[in-house]
């Protein structure tokens, strides 16, 4: 009789965690994050924090699976947005500059020469104009929850210095897909030619283009030197801040509890991500400069002639982008 209630016991007990566990995986979400870059790179790094704090947060309830190397868009990173706004992703940390096709508003940060430093970053995103920028991402079918920072990018070439707008004039440079890039980069002589990353590396190897542009960490992770890009100059010419956004169906169908949490972690990593990306780059100044890469550092007269070159550029992108924002940003930064 012993026996044959200890069995019943033990078999009502396996059957509890049977249901326990069950109804765990039932109530147990897994939502697909987008990411341009592996986590070798600070972008890609940002998206696996964001996932490793909601992991340990949320007690397994709420998981995010990081498919980085646009691998969702199939390489395609400018359809990213489009395609979580539709639903076919559930979660991106994403670059402005990607989802400005769809976002007018984001060419905020591509206006040339416009935010010449991070106090200027921070004065942007943290203020009125960061309210409107996010804003008019949810407006479109995506909430966006917090900023990262994939940083200000900076021109390279196989040709020689470049140090005033002439020295640009004819040199086939690769652009990311928006109007904004191909209009900057002509005003100032050159000729920009527009191409994925993927592409973008061979092209470079084999001379059929003459340099790029992106910020530093994506110059030294990948190693852009090794491709004949010998000429690197520094001119902060935009910044490309990045966003963790979420669907806004997928959102909504989230329960109060877990919003709070996906915000709060997405600030965390956004944060985290920022403070590493800034610390990190004068070693990676020093490495790509012990590689023997030349760096070229423009004084404020320099800079100025630049800021001059693009000025066409500015007047025609600053009505598309909203003349409201575009002051509120300008006044943010004056005042930081």
């Amino acid at each position: 009789m012993t026996l044959t209630r200890s069995m019943a016991r033990f078999t009502a007990g396996l059957a509890g965690v049977a249901l326990l566990s069950a109804s765990l995986s039932a109530h147990a979400r897994e939502l697909s994050v987008s990411t341009v870059l592996s986590d070798a790179f600070p972008w890609g790094q940002a998206a696996e924090k964001w996932a490793e704090l909601v992991e340990e947060r949320s007690g397994g309830e709420l998981t995010l699976r990081v498919y980085p190397n646009s691998q969702l868009v199939s390489g395609d990173q400018t359809r990213e947005f489009s395609a979580m706004r539709s639903g076919l992703i559930d979660a991106a940390v994403g670059s402005t500059i990607n989802w400005s096709p769809q976002v007018p508003e984001l060419n905020l940060f591509s206006l040339p020469f416009f935010i010449p430093d991070e106090a200027a970053v921070d004065a942007v995103t943290g203020g009125e104009a960061g309210e409107m920028v996010f804003e008019a991402i949810e407006s479109r079918g995506v909430m966006p929850l917090a900023w990262g920072e994939n940083g200000f990018r900076q021109v390279s070439n196989s040709r020689g210095p470049i140090s005033q707008p002439d020295d640009l004039s004819g040199l086939k440079i690769r652009v990311v897909g928006s109007p904004l890039f191909q209009d900057t980069f002509s005003a100032l002589g050159a000729d920009p030619t527009q191409m994925s990353w993927t592409d973008a590396q061979p092209a470079l190897t084999t001379g059929a283009i003459d340099g790029q542009e992106n910020p530093l960490s994506v110059f030294d992770v990948a190693r852009i030197d090794q491709v004949g890009q010998e000429h690197l100059t520094l001119w902060n010419y935009m910044n490309d801040p990045l966003i963790f956004a979420v669907n806004q169906q997928v959102w909504r169908s989230l329960s109060e509890e877990q919003q709070t949490l996906l915000r709060e972690t997405a600030e965390e990593a956004g944060a985290w991500e920022i403070a590493m990306t800034r610390e990190e780059e004068s070693e990676r100044l020093a490495a790509i400069q012990e590689r023997g890469v030349t760096v070229t550092e423009l004084t404020d007269e320099q800079y100025q002639a630049f800021v001059d070159a693009t000025q066409s550029v500015y007047e025609k992108w600053a009505p598309r982008i909203g003349e409201e924002l575009v002051e509120a940003a300008q006044s943010a930064i004056d005042a930081r």
